[in-house]
């Protein structure tokens, strides 16, 4: 295996060395590519330390040297990449000793197009732990249970029950099934949850094997200044980042004509509820009856999406 692991870097001075020494032990990583995102930090010195201590290690920033997000600079690292597979890691995260001991198995087979496994959780500082435990716990980031490719989609959209779900991290793919069946990668408006619509689409798309999902293969570093439990300047509020998030996922549904009309209606009613959660209280019922009064026959009938009801009563 040819491995190239992609790095966005962005005010992760304190990790980025962690994270891409973690990706050096093995053999099987070709080269690490780091796309330095105009860091406010020291970040970008560090980067240039590594790309001249390490022969593996490129550094690249965007075209105009400024900041553009984390999908917009996983987009440029897999256009720089060579490798015959790809694997991505957060700055601030890292990789296990058995990163890529499942994966070296299945992709002998040519048709596993991608393989997920597990992400654990480390809190880098008590006070992190104090601040975050309630949000990621000592859980596993994963799918429960192993599942046919063909069901990844229909569960990552919530209509599988408790199915869970898996981390860029932990991810693995084909180069040439990525360029071959998804035109469209990361989605360089989405500045929250940019990963999540990216991993759903990819899961139409290839045909993906859970791995290691039962232990951890990578770990999520979780300190005082993570990016997905912050709102700064870059990241619009996450309620509503959510609806939009689902209402980037209607709108692609609506151009694939393979996905089943259920899935459709489902991710409508997904994206609705949503809409729902963000609106202002004295908009929220009137929305909430006028939905109810809509989709009378669905409610009636069950099958309406459990994390309508959550909403509602949130």
């Amino acid at each position: 295996m040819k491995i190239s692991v992609i790095i966005p870097v962005y005010n992760a001075e304190k990790f980025v060395s962690h994270a891409v020494e973690s990706a050096l032990q093995f053999d099987e990583v070709y080269e690490i590519i780091l796309i330095e995102d105009k860091s406010p930090d020291n970040a970008l010195q560090i980067c240039e330390q590594l790309s001249e201590k390490y022969e593996r290690v490129q550094l690249h920033q965007h075209p105009d040297k400024g900041n553009h997000g984390a999908g917009p600079s996983r987009n440029l690292g897999m256009e720089k990449a060579t490798g015959d597979f790809l694997a991505f890691l957060d700055a601030d995260d890292y990789f296990l000793p058995n990163r890529f001991t499942v994966e070296k198995e299945f992709f002998k087979n040519p048709e596993v197009e991608g393989v997920y496994g597990a992400l654990g959780v480390d809190y880098y500082s008590e006070k992190a732990k104090e601040q975050y435990y309630r949000v990621f716990a000592d859980r596993l980031t994963t799918i429960y249970k192993k599942h046919h490719p063909k069901d990844i989609f229909f569960g990552l959209i919530h209509m599988r029950g408790t199915f869970g779900l898996f981390s860029i991290d932990t991810l693995t793919i084909r180069r040439a099934s990525l360029i071959k069946k998804m035109k469209v990668w990361f989605k360089p408006h989405l500045r929250l949850h940019e990963d999540t619509e990216f991993l759903l689409r990819l899961s139409y798309y290839l045909d993906l094997y859970p791995g290691s999902i039962n232990k951890a293969i990578a770990m999520r570093g979780v300190h005082e200044d993570n990016r997905i439990t912050k709102v700064d300047t870059h990241v619009i509020d996450p309620a509503i980042s959510r609806a939009l998030l689902w209402n980037e996922i209607d709108q692609w549904v609506q151009t694939e004509d393979q996905i089943p009309e259920k899935a459709k209606i489902h991710i409508k009613r997904m994206h609705r509820s949503f809409q729902i959660a963000k609106a202002p209280k004295l908009k929220k019922w009137k929305m909430v009856i006028k939905f109810l009064f809509m989709d009378y026959r669905s409610i009636r009938s069950g099958l309406y999406n459990i994390n309508f009801k959550h909403s509602l009563i949130s």
